[in-house]
């Protein structure tokens, strides 16, 4: 496979690719076809010759990646950095796959939210991400993970509400421990609002989980991390959300936050259509080793894995889809019609964007990943523009 050029984008007028495996709504494809008529994948035409034949290399064509859950990339956070700070972040998962993104904070007081949030929706509005996620600071303390314990405060309806006005209508979603006072009538306002209701950093029982499901939480957070494990006569939150229908269960697939094994639990589960891959990453992701501040704490990241200096617990991952995608298809078992809905066409319904995104099918945004045999990246195109193209 010839190597990635990774150029700065350039508008493509009508191009066509053929000769790859194309991963389609109702099936895989060998050696088939996609033409892109300006922003748009358009109706294919078979006489038009092809402006980039990938017969013979092995390739793979997938939709877009979609990350509901991401705290920034290449050096920069979305929860402190300015605006060229979070384009730096979403430049570094685009060059990964990562086509449509979620920027998502940590805990801060309100009034920091507040500001950064101004700063986000600005961007959102730009088309430069999908929305924002709130992580925080309506958490547990018993499982607060990477946030700061002295600013978690209860879900609070009055503050939910003035988070989600602050964002000026681009919040996606809220995380929130439905357990703590508050809890339930914050989901019942955010499904209200229209903006996902999302069990996390959450010490419930299985009842409790219940409750908040009926009340219109529709995701859980980075299932199995920050939550109570699942035992055989306590099932705690675990048991709750892979069960119920309403729920897409979101997984960090970076072989550190959860075993191979658990990954297949959920899988077999919740099932292919109820799962969303997600990176939650931070600053590292796509950069290295080395310091970061993840809103007020301080992180180690060691070969790769992310660490509070005080204490040691996970913070957040230095993952990119490309990687949680390659390791589904290739260690993990998953077949590659059920981890491209998993990345791309569940995260795209559950943000409202299904007709735009998500899959590969005429009149929707141009927005695929080209990868070689080996599920490496070698293409990546945005609305019809190459933000990596293939050699």
């Amino acid at each position: 496979m010839a190597p990635v050029t990774t150029t700065s984008t350039t508008t493509t007028q009508r191009t066509v690719l053929t000769g790859a495996r194309v991963v389609l709504p109702s099936g895989v494809v060998e050696g088939g076809r996609i033409t892109v008529d300006g922003t748009r994948i358009a109706p294919n035409e078979q006489a038009e010759q092809a402006t980039h034949d990938l017969a013979g290399q092995g390739c793979t064509i997938v939709p877009g990646f979609v990350d509901l859950h991401n705290h920034g990339g290449g050096g920069a956070s979305f929860t402190s950095g300015t605006a060229e700070d979070v384009l730096t972040a979403v430049r570094t998962h685009r060059a990964h796959g990562t086509t449509t993104l979620v920027a998502s904070t940590v805990t801060e007081s309100l009034d920091f939210l507040a500001k950064q949030a101004a700063l986000l929706s600005e961007l959102v509005e730009q088309g430069d991400l999908a929305g924002i996620h709130f992580e925080g600071p309506f958490i547990s303390p018993c499982r607060k993970g990477a946030h700061d314990e002295s600013l978690l405060r209860h879900p609070d309806p009055a503050d939910v509400r003035a988070l989600v006005a602050a964002a000026r209508g681009a919040a996606r979603m809220v995380t929130l421990a439905a357990e703590l006072p508050g809890g339930i009538d914050s989901v019942r306002l955010l499904a209200d609002l229209g903006v996902i209701a999302a069990v996390g950093h959450t010490d419930a029982t299985y009842e409790q989980t219940v409750e908040a499901i009926d009340a219109g939480a529709t995701v859980a957070t980075h299932l199995f991390n920050a939550m109570p494990p699942l035992q055989h006569r306590e099932p705690g939150p675990i048991a709750a959300l892979l069960e119920d229908e309403r729920v897409t269960v979101e997984l960090i697939n970076d072989g550190t936050h959860l075993h191979p094994s658990v990954l297949e639990l959920a899988f077999g589960s919740a099932g292919p259509a109820r799962v969303a891959l997600i990176t939650d990453a931070m600053d590292a992701a796509g950069f290295g080793d080395g310091l970061y501040d993840l809103g007020p704490l301080k992180v180690e990241v060691r070969q790769g894995v992310a660490r509070l200096v005080e204490g040691g617990s996970i913070a957040g991952s230095t993952l990119t889809l490309d990687t949680a995608f390659k390791r589904a298809v290739t260690l993990d078992g998953i077949a590659l019609p059920d981890a491209v809905q998993a990345i791309s066409a569940n995260p795209a319904r559950l943000l409202g964007l299904s007709d735009r995104i998500g899959s590969l099918e005429p009149g929707k945004d141009a927005d695929l990943v080209v990868l070689d045999g080996d599920y490496e990246v070698v293409g990546v195109m945005r609305k019809g523009e190459w933000v990596v193209r293939p050699a």
